[in-house]
């Protein structure tokens, strides 16, 4: 679900780095760092790929020394791969990351907990951010980073923008919640207390496996999808073959097994992978698919009510 890519820190050469940090050694700063003095900017390096996204919106473009390499990886990016490859990136070691000199480091709250003390026992100041369940949550955390980042009015901003989402989402008076699952490759589906499943709702969808007690990254197994189907399947994937690096057959093979066919009355609809792990910018974009696929829904049924031919 959102929020559950993570981001693997390396620890190579740890016991050599604290042991310089523990006798206290200084280091040398890099050319220009000494116009660098109290009340500026501070220069970020970003290790998880929800809050690469959030700072490549509300911080300088020169204040990021880097981005994590997820978000130059069209699987498991949540921005724009183009605008990611604008900026540095790095593999999250501590020597790599050490070596830039940040002012921040911003990472995940699931990052090894030995990476963090490295980089804290070296001086770095170190937040963390973690999985949003909520679009509350979700909003929360884009005040952090861009507060963090020293510009709380472009925080502003974006949540100006996904509060125009949200508004622009919502379903016309009297629509009766569409019962949907949000299936990933795997066979995986959301549970409550999920920002993908509050933002379903936001669009007039009922989470349907939410609904029959499953949770989050619980399986919903074919059989069970058989048996008891929803009104449609958003396919976290490409469409039917379509190739997308970094996916194999046994990922999709679940989504478009022939058995499904038989669901007559089961839409279908692809909803992109890089739409649900992260919230921030990425909200107004999932809205904006949830409404398209909720509006071709209720195409045929306000066809009829209309006497419009079909």
């Amino acid at each position: 679900m959102i929020g559950r890519v993570l981001p693997r820190l390396s620890c190579r050469r740890l016991p050599a780095l604290l042991a310089l940090a523990l006798v206290g050694c200084a280091r040398v700063a890099p050319a220009g760092e000494a116009a660098h003095g109290a009340g500026a900017l501070p220069r970020i390096v970003s290790l998880n790929p929800c809050s690469d996204a959030v700072l490549a919106q509300v911080a300088d473009r020169g204040q990021i020394l880097a981005l994590s390499f997820y978000s130059r990886d069209p699987a498991q990016t949540s921005m724009d791969v183009a605008e990611a490859r604008r900026f540095p990136s790095t593999d999250g070691a501590v020597e790599s990351v050490v070596a830039l000199h940040p002012d921040l480091v911003v990472t995940s709250t699931y990052a090894d907990p030995a990476t963090l003390a490295a980089l804290r026992s070296m001086g770095l100041r170190v937040e963390t951010v973690g999985i949003a369940d909520s679009l509350a949550a979700a909003r929360a955390q884009v005040r952090s980073l861009a507060a963090w980042a020293g510009h709380p009015e472009r925080g502003a901003a974006l949540l100006a923008q996904i509060d125009r989402a949200v508004a622009e989402a919502a379903p016309p008076p009297g629509h009766v919640p569409i019962p949907a699952v949000l299936w990933e490759p795997g066979g995986l589906v959301p549970g409550q207390h999920t920002l993908v499943s509050d933002l379903m709702s936001q669009a007039g969808f009922a989470n349907f496996s939410a609904q029959r007690g499953l949770g989050q990254s619980e399986r919903l197994p074919l059989e069970r999808m058989l048996a008891d189907p929803p009104r449609v399947i958003l396919a976290v994937g490409p469409a039917p073959g379509t190739i997308v690096p970094g996916t194999g057959p046994d990922e999709d093979r679940l989504l478009f097994h022939p058995a499904l066919a038989a669901l007559t009355h089961t839409a279908r609809a692809p909803i992109a992978p890089n739409l649900i792990y992260c919230g921030g910018p990425t909200i107004p974009r999932l809205l904006d698919r949830l409404v398209a696929v909720r509006r071709e829904l209720e195409g045929p049924a306000l066809d009829k009510a209309l006497g419009r031919p079909q």
